[in-house]
């Protein structure tokens, strides 16, 4: 039975979409699959790891019959791959496996019965749904990503806060050394919910995500949040448990400020961690005399010094930092300035905020060093 006609770029789109969440090791096997679900012209690409559920649709398939079947995702997408771009891709469903055909080419592959993949079960009804544009929500998540955790015993650090309240969406990422807030207003809130979005899943929205003004639809209830644009559903679980409260943790008293150039101080940050260790990613930061000075050393007694004229007119400040939590910041933000908030005090966080985008705030706690 004949399933799919079509070229060997538009197969690859909604394949590609999809198989970004298929994990290579499995307690399931099928999980390694994806469902491909055929209902008359529409085609259906689904993927799970039983977290997270990726669907795409697409309007090339054949007949009017209903048919579902499950094959490995990536054979499918590595044979697409490598076919040659002539003529039309052919998918057929004969005596329990897929065939791909494509001019002299043709592939047999096994499958698994569709009714044995596991899809997600919605509710009915959704407790929050609000729309953003693409660009809004990938900025999001690009100003926040690098703060979360990575495996922390701590679970709920592994992924993001999402603050949805009335007048205001917000996003706070943190793995306890570093904290990143971000948000951006928008109307039609009529209550606060807290969710936190696997990290699995920010990730690979962000892959998902185009710099765009085409909507994001976003609806959260029962444990699950669904994100819906152009033919894609990304549906998630969420994180259970309590997220640390941010709002104690942002400085607000924070007196001492002074601007500096991003690219230059990206660029002296990059070369003095040439010097620093792999476990001991510190470098020092003194700021006087209108000038930020950045130094590093190591156990060979090798040395780097940077030095960066700034508006600083308080008084002498010394303080060591991990110098990939300030380079993670300076990646992710492309403001011309970025704006730092000390204290007097080198035990104390420094608050790291952007000129033009009042929402944005980066507190970075010191290093002994």
């Amino acid at each position: 039975m004949q399933l799919v006609q079509a070229s060997r770029d538009a197969l690859l789109k909604p394949l590609s979409t999809v198989v970004g969440i298929v994990e290579r090791r499995h307690t399931l096997p099928i999980l390694a699959n994806i469902l491909l679900r055929k209902e008359g012209s529409r085609v259906s690409f689904i993927a799970s790891d039983m977290e997270v559920q990726i669907t795409t649709h697409a309007d090339f398939g054949v007949g009017d019959e209903h048919v579902a079947t499950t094959v490995a995702a990536r054979k499918l997408l590595d044979i697409l791959r490598a076919l040659p771009d002539v003529g039309d891709v052919v998918l057929s469903l004969v005596d329990g496996k897929l065939i791909v055909q494509s001019g002299r080419s043709r592939f047999a592959l096994q499958t698994m019965d569709a009714n044995e993949f596991p899809t997600l079960a919605q509710p009915e009804q959704w407790d929050v749904s609000l729309a953003l544009p693409q660009r809004t929500l990938k900025h999001l998540f690009n100003t926040a990503h690098f703060a979360m955790a990575q495996q922390d015993i701590r679970y709920y650090l592994n992924g993001m806060l999402f603050v949805f309240e009335p007048g205001w969406v917000r996003t706070v990422a943190t793995d306890s050394h570093r904290l990143v807030h971000n948000g951006t207003e928008i109307e039609g809130l009529e209550s606060r919910q807290d969710v936190i979005v696997p990290r699995k899943t920010v990730l690979e929205m962000q892959r998902l995500l185009g710099e765009v003004d085409d909507a994001v639809q976003i609806q959260v209830a029962g444990g699950q949040i669904r994100f819906s644009f152009d033919q894609v559903e990304l549906i998630s679980k969420l994180v259970e448990g309590k997220f640390p409260d941010f709002t104690r943790v942002i400085p607000s008293t924070y007196t001492r400020h002074f601007t500096v150039n991003r690219e230059a101080l990206q660029g002296s940050l990059q070369r003095a961690a040439i010097l620093t260790t792999d476990k001991l990613r510190g470098v020092r930061v003194n700021l006087a005399n209108h000038q930020l000075r950045i130094s590093a050393s190591n156990a060979e007694q090798e040395e780097a010094n940077e030095e960066i004229e700034i508006d600083y007119e308080f008084e002498p400040l010394d303080v060591g930092f991990n110098v990939s939590y300030l380079l993670d910041v300076l990646a992710n933000v492309k403001t011309e300035q970025v704006r730092w908030s000390v204290q007097p005090d080198s035990n104390a966080s420094v608050l790291i905020t952007l000129p033009d985008e009042d929402a944005f705030k980066y507190v970075v706690m010191p290093m002994r060093i």
